[in-house]
């Protein structure tokens, strides 16, 4: 990381540290979010306190200055998604940065049936991540050894479901929302759901609603923050002449 410059004075909040709630847009990566933050701010000690997938939307905590030192206590704090998911099918990566595959049938299931495969991934869970995330094993990670057509082994990880609820039954199509805690696999979740089904499943849409207490709703957009940081550039008195 660059060595931090002098910055305006209207920007020097972000220097001295600030938590900005920020809601993550479709297809940025989590990292193209914190580059633009330095961009914009001329701040260079910027950190995220979890990672969002590209096709994932939601919020995203980022941490300027002073505040990177609380980014390891938002990563622990439990999390809220809601999503969609599709029956009968399976792809590559879990969702769809790769195309559907092994079509199966979904006659056979009732609704019924659905519900009641929730109940098993409830509690403490032995989840596998998923062969396309950014886990490092060996010093390199995953995604990049499966782009190779590498299967890594990976070793389980203790997850814990809070609440695994299906919002809304439309088949092939099925709304959730997951409670859960650090370091769960919204994408494993939906795979293995769809393994226990015997039809296969991948996640069609994915948002981070809730980090701990910190909701979405209370979240600005990239281009609020631009705005905002902006204004204050505008009126400040040391950029006049």
């Amino acid at each position: 990381m660059k060595k931090q410059g002098p910055i305006p004075d209207a920007l020097v909040p972000y220097l001295e540290g600030k938590v900005l709630l920020m809601d993550k847009p479709l297809r940025w990566t989590s990292f193209k979010m914190i580059r633009r933050v330095r961009g914009l701010t001329f701040v260079q000690k910027v950190g995220h306190a979890g990672t969002l997938d590209p096709l994932a939307t939601g919020l995203l905590i980022i941490c300027t200055g002073k505040c990177t030192k609380q980014i390891n206590d938002f990563m622990g704090m439990p999390k809220e998604y809601t999503g969609t998911l599709v029956l009968g099918a399976t792809t590559a990566t879990f969702d769809l940065e790769s195309e559907p595959e092994n079509f199966k049938s979904i006659d056979q299931l009732n609704v019924d049936q659905i519900q009641a495969a929730t109940k098993q991934f409830l509690g403490e869970i032995m989840q596998l991540p998923p062969q396309h995330s950014a886990i490092k094993k060996d010093g390199v990670r995953l995604y990049e050894t499966a782009r190779q057509g590498i299967e890594v082994k990976v070793d389980p990880r203790k997850v814990t479901i809070e609440n695994f609820e299906l919002t809304k039954i439309d088949l092939p199509n099925i709304e959730f929302k997951v409670n859960c805690s650090t370091g769960t696999y919204i994408r494993s979740l939906v795979n293995d759901f769809g393994a226990a089904l015997g039809v296969g499943a991948y996640m069609s849409a994915l948002r981070r609603t809730k980090i701990g207490d910190f909701d979405v709703t209370n979240a600005i957009k990239w281009e609020d923050l631009r705005d905002e940081v902006e204004v204050l550039l505008a009126v400040d008195p040391t950029l006049e002449g």
